[in-house]
Protein backbone atom coordinates (compact mmCIF):
# COMPACT_ATOMS: atom_id res chain seq x y z
CA UNK A 1 0.00 0.00 0.00
CA UNK A 2 2.71 2.55 0.91
CA UNK A 3 4.90 1.69 -2.09
CA UNK A 4 1.48 2.25 -4.34
CA UNK A 5 1.22 5.36 -2.54
CA UNK A 6 4.89 6.33 -2.82
CA UNK A 7 4.52 5.39 -6.59
CA UNK A 8 1.72 8.00 -7.25
CA UNK A 9 3.04 10.37 -5.07
CA UNK A 10 0.12 10.83 -3.16
CA UNK A 11 0.03 12.77 0.44
CA UNK A 12 -1.01 10.57 3.28
CA UNK A 13 0.08 9.41 6.98
CA UNK A 14 -0.59 6.65 8.48
CA UNK A 15 -1.18 4.50 11.58
CA UNK A 16 0.21 1.58 13.21
CA UNK A 17 -2.36 -0.26 13.92
CA UNK A 18 -0.30 -2.52 16.28
CA UNK A 19 0.58 0.25 18.99
CA UNK A 20 -3.38 0.41 19.75
CA UNK A 21 -5.81 -2.78 20.16
CA UNK A 22 -8.77 -1.04 21.18
CA UNK A 23 -7.76 1.22 17.68
CA UNK A 24 -7.48 -1.78 15.73
CA UNK A 25 -10.75 -3.46 16.40
CA UNK A 26 -12.57 -0.51 16.62
CA UNK A 27 -11.45 0.59 13.16
CA UNK A 28 -12.71 -2.94 11.85
CA UNK A 29 -16.00 -2.25 13.43
CA UNK A 30 -16.79 1.20 12.63
CA UNK A 31 -15.29 0.74 8.58
CA UNK A 32 -16.90 -2.94 8.15
CA UNK A 33 -13.91 -3.84 7.01
CA UNK A 34 -12.31 -6.83 8.72
CA UNK A 35 -8.34 -6.47 7.44
CA UNK A 36 -5.35 -4.13 7.01
CA UNK A 37 -4.07 -1.91 5.66
CA UNK A 38 -7.06 0.37 5.25
CA UNK A 39 -6.90 3.50 3.19
CA UNK A 40 -8.89 6.61 3.72
CA UNK A 41 -9.31 9.70 2.04
CA UNK A 42 -10.98 12.94 3.82
CA UNK A 43 -12.31 10.62 6.28
CA UNK A 44 -13.78 7.46 3.91
CA UNK A 45 -13.00 4.31 3.77
CA UNK A 46 -11.43 3.76 -0.10
CA UNK A 47 -10.80 0.15 1.17
CA UNK A 48 -8.28 -2.27 1.38
CA UNK A 49 -5.02 -2.95 -0.96
CA UNK A 50 -7.01 -5.08 -3.56
CA UNK A 51 -9.10 -2.33 -3.93
CA UNK A 52 -6.41 -0.08 -3.88
CA UNK A 53 -4.57 -2.49 -6.77
CA UNK A 54 -7.52 -2.11 -8.86
CA UNK A 55 -8.14 1.61 -8.71
CA UNK A 56 -4.34 2.11 -9.46
CA UNK A 57 -4.97 -0.64 -12.42
CA UNK A 58 -8.12 1.41 -13.61
CA UNK A 59 -5.73 4.70 -13.28
CA UNK A 60 -8.80 6.12 -10.78
CA UNK A 61 -5.96 6.42 -7.51
CA UNK A 62 -4.68 9.81 -9.05
CA UNK A 63 -8.40 11.38 -9.20
CA UNK A 64 -9.30 10.06 -5.58
CA UNK A 65 -6.29 10.89 -3.80
CA UNK A 66 -4.42 14.04 -2.45
CA UNK A 67 -1.23 14.68 -4.31
CA UNK A 68 1.75 15.68 -2.61
CA UNK A 69 3.36 19.31 -3.83
CA UNK A 70 6.38 19.17 -5.99
CA UNK A 71 9.39 20.03 -3.96
CA UNK A 72 9.74 23.44 -6.48
CA UNK A 73 5.95 23.70 -5.49
CA UNK A 74 6.59 23.49 -1.99
CA UNK A 75 9.74 26.00 -2.29
CA UNK A 76 7.78 28.79 -3.71
CA UNK A 77 5.53 28.62 -1.32
CA UNK A 78 7.85 28.94 1.59
CA UNK A 79 9.88 31.60 0.21
CA UNK A 80 7.12 33.60 -0.28
CA UNK A 81 5.28 32.87 3.71
CA UNK A 82 6.57 36.24 4.59
CA UNK A 83 7.51 39.51 2.62
CA UNK A 84 10.91 38.72 4.36
CA UNK A 85 11.74 34.96 4.75
CA UNK A 86 14.81 33.92 6.41
CA UNK A 87 15.90 30.28 6.17
CA UNK A 88 18.64 29.73 9.11
CA UNK A 89 19.33 26.79 11.31
CA UNK A 90 17.49 27.56 14.12
CA UNK A 91 14.45 29.94 14.58
CA UNK A 92 13.86 33.85 15.43
CA UNK A 93 14.18 32.63 19.44
CA UNK A 94 17.17 30.55 19.33
CA UNK A 95 19.74 30.30 16.59
CA UNK A 96 21.22 27.27 15.97
CA UNK A 97 24.49 28.65 14.61
CA UNK A 98 27.17 31.56 14.52
CA UNK A 99 26.26 32.78 10.93
CA UNK A 100 22.44 32.37 11.66
CA UNK A 101 22.74 34.38 15.07
CA UNK A 102 24.56 37.17 13.65
CA UNK A 103 22.19 37.79 10.52
CA UNK A 104 19.57 37.39 13.27
CA UNK A 105 20.59 40.47 14.87
CA UNK A 106 21.19 42.38 11.64
CA UNK A 107 17.68 41.90 10.98
CA UNK A 108 16.29 42.60 14.48
CA UNK A 109 18.51 46.17 14.18
CA UNK A 110 15.92 46.96 11.16
CA UNK A 111 12.60 46.95 13.04
CA UNK A 112 11.21 45.17 9.89
CA UNK A 113 9.40 42.18 10.16
CA UNK A 114 10.21 38.86 9.12
CA UNK A 115 9.68 35.03 9.65
CA UNK A 116 12.31 32.19 9.70
CA UNK A 117 12.11 28.51 8.58
CA UNK A 118 14.48 25.97 10.70
CA UNK A 119 16.08 24.31 8.01
CA UNK A 120 17.60 21.58 10.47
CA UNK A 121 13.52 20.67 11.13
CA UNK A 122 13.27 19.73 7.32
CA UNK A 123 16.11 17.84 5.34
CA UNK A 124 14.17 17.96 2.09
CA UNK A 125 14.04 21.52 2.00
CA UNK A 126 17.43 22.03 3.31
CA UNK A 127 19.07 20.27 0.69
CA UNK A 128 16.27 21.69 -1.65
CA UNK A 129 16.28 25.18 -1.33
CA UNK A 130 20.28 24.73 -2.20
CA UNK A 131 19.74 23.66 -5.42
CA UNK A 132 16.81 25.93 -6.02
CA UNK A 133 18.42 29.27 -5.41
CA UNK A 134 21.13 28.00 -6.29
CA UNK A 135 23.31 29.42 -3.12
CA UNK A 136 24.74 26.34 -1.55
CA UNK A 137 25.17 27.84 2.30
CA UNK A 138 22.77 28.83 4.75
CA UNK A 139 21.27 31.16 6.13
CA UNK A 140 19.74 32.54 2.77
CA UNK A 141 17.66 35.67 3.37
CA UNK A 142 14.75 36.07 0.83
CA UNK A 143 12.41 39.77 0.01
CA UNK A 144 9.18 38.76 -1.89
CA UNK A 145 10.41 35.48 -2.69
CA UNK A 146 13.50 36.82 -4.30
CA UNK A 147 17.02 35.59 -2.73
CA UNK A 148 18.64 38.38 -1.47
CA UNK A 149 22.13 36.37 -0.51
CA UNK A 150 23.72 34.69 2.62
CA UNK A 151 25.35 36.60 5.91
CA UNK A 152 28.03 37.98 4.02
CA UNK A 153 26.04 40.09 1.06
CA UNK A 154 23.36 41.09 4.12
CA UNK A 155 26.58 42.46 5.88
CA UNK A 156 27.36 44.38 3.21
CA UNK A 157 24.38 45.73 2.34
CA UNK A 158 24.04 47.15 5.63
CA UNK A 159 27.55 48.51 6.32
CA UNK A 160 26.20 50.39 2.29
CA UNK A 161 22.91 51.65 3.92
CA UNK A 162 21.13 49.46 1.06
CA UNK A 163 19.30 46.68 3.25
CA UNK A 164 16.44 48.78 4.81
CA UNK A 165 15.32 49.82 1.11
CA UNK A 166 15.53 46.38 -0.11
CA UNK A 167 14.05 44.62 3.16
CA UNK A 168 10.74 47.24 2.75
CA UNK A 169 10.93 46.21 -1.36
CA UNK A 170 11.65 49.51 -2.15
CA UNK A 171 14.11 48.73 -4.70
Amino acid sequence: MVEILRKHNIQFSSFDIFSDEEVRQGLKTFSNWPTYPQLYVSGELIGGLDIIKELEASQELDTICPKAPKLEERLKVLTNKASVMLFMKGNKQEAKCGFSKQILEILNSTSVEFETFDILEDEEVRQGLKVYSNWPTYPQLYVKGELIGGLDIVKELKENGELLPILRGEN
